[in-house]
């Protein structure tokens, strides 16, 4: 990956975030899509298929939209756990 450039339209990234309790996300798979001028950044939860979308500038930080995406799922997780 050069500069804030996104991988291509669809590929998806594992990423060791969380503290190896099922409290928190263990695992994140990212997938990134360019739409014009804006960049959407998935985050999925494997182990139970939660998806969280955010969106930015294509031209910002990939980081920073990885981690707001990383605490939306965080935050719907525990939403959906308090359900239950």
């Amino acid at each position: 990956m050069v500069g804030n450039r996104a991988p291509g339209k669809g590929q998806t990234a594992g990423n060791g975030a969380g503290n190896g309790t099922r409290g928190a996300v263990d695992e994140v798979l990212f997938e990134f899509q360019r739409v014009g001028s804006y960049l959407k950044v998935m985050a999925i939860d494997p182990v139970t298929a939660t998806e969280v979308s955010v969106v930015g500038p294509a031209t910002g930080s990939l980081e920073l939209l990885k981690r707001t995406a990383i605490s939306k799922l965080q935050f719907v997780m525990k939403r959906d756990a308090v359900k239950r």
